[in-house]
């Protein structure tokens, strides 16, 4: 009898990749962790060198000479159509095997979050972005490009708004908020402008300004005006981009699941949690949120082992490998 067919699943995300073999039996075999995926940042076959590195560093024993009966990779930066394919074109090329499937990491959460093989999910992490599948298999989703592409929030977005806000209160333009000490303390600044001036000339790389993102929420849970108002906009611009999405699938009317994830909503604030709860309330009110407590490669998986046409077990057996202590 031959070996067990065999899926790598892949989540690229914009801090880590992660990777994991698993059999055709839902049997997770090995797993490993590699670098930031930026394919936009750092080029395709750059960023698909960080999967290799992850699969490198594990046993021999485990990773197929011929290359695995299939890729399921779920990624950062495979925002379009065209990116999907030049990424699917470069593992294969680079002997992943010859079946590979490249999606946005949005697929991930939502196929690990919801309890069907459709739903909605919104990631609001560094950055934002939603999907949303319907029970026919239609999709809704967006370009998910920064501003330029009408997105706004994350940890990122939230950070650049607040220093918007301090330098303005600052330098008298604006209205005094505690986000200018927040600033200083943590960048260890004299001000806020000194700060700008270290962006600017890149001795502070502007990607660390989602460092503060922890602080704003925790200034506007202590009631300071400017940051509430950055939460409740980042709580309406989440419930949007569900609501959007459920109405392009025509699924306002229908019970639907809508995972959240992302380290922005799955930090459990108080504060941001609430407004969304009031939110979706309002605004979708046959949605049903649901706070993603599975890992993303957990839905790479997942959908991994749906293209092989693994058995209901082997996908329960997957599920069970990753959930939280106290769940089930």
């Amino acid at each position: 009898m031959g070996r067990p067919r065999l899926v790598l699943a892949v989540d690229g995300g914009n801090s880590k990749t992660d990777v994991a073999v698993i059999s055709e039996h839902g049997e997770v075999l090995a797993t490993g962790r590699s670098g930031p995926f930026a394919p936009q940042r750092d080029g395709v076959a750059a960023a698909v060198g960080v999967v290799r590195s992850a699969l490198d560093a594990l046993d021999p024993e485990v990773v197929p000479e011929g290359g695995f009966d299939h890729v399921s990779a779920c990624l950062a930066g495979a925002d379009l159509p065209v990116e999907e394919e030049a990424l699917a074109r470069e593992f294969a090329a680079r002997g992943f095997g010859r079946d590979v499937a490249v999606r946005n990491d949005t697929f991930a959460l939502l196929r690990a979050g919801a309890s069907a093989a459709w739903g909605v999910a919104v990631v609001c992490g560094a950055g934002i972005n939603a999907v949303g599948v319907s029970p026919t298999g239609a999709v809704a989703r967006f370009p998910a490009l920064g501003r330029i592409s009408g997105d706004w929030g994350g940890g990122q977005g939230l950070a650049e708004e607040a220093l918007w806000h301090a330098v303005r209160a600052e330098d008298g333009r604006g209205v005094p908020t505690t986000l200018t000490r927040l600033i200083t303390s943590h960048f260890g600044t004299a001000t806020v402008e000194e700060l700008v001036l270290e962006v600017h000339f890149g001795r502070v790389s502007e990607e660390l300004l989602h460092e503060l993102s922890p602080g704003v929420l925790a200034a506007a849970g202590d009631g300071d005006a400017v940051a509430r108002s950055l939460v409740e906009r980042q709580a309406e611009e989440v419930t949007a981009m569900a609501e959007v999405c459920l109405r392009r699938l025509g699924l306002l009317e229908t019970p639907t699941e809508v995972v959240l994830g992302g380290g922005m909503l799955t930090a459990r604030d108080p504060l941001l949690t609430s407004l969304l709860d009031s939110s979706f309330a309002v605004r979708t009110p046959r949605a049903k949120p649901v706070l993603a407590d599975l890992p993303p490669i957990v839905g790479a998986g997942l959908l991994g082992l749906e293209h092989l046409g693994a058995a209901e077990g082997a996908r329960a057996r997957l599920r069970a490998r990753y959930e939280p202590p106290g769940r089930g």
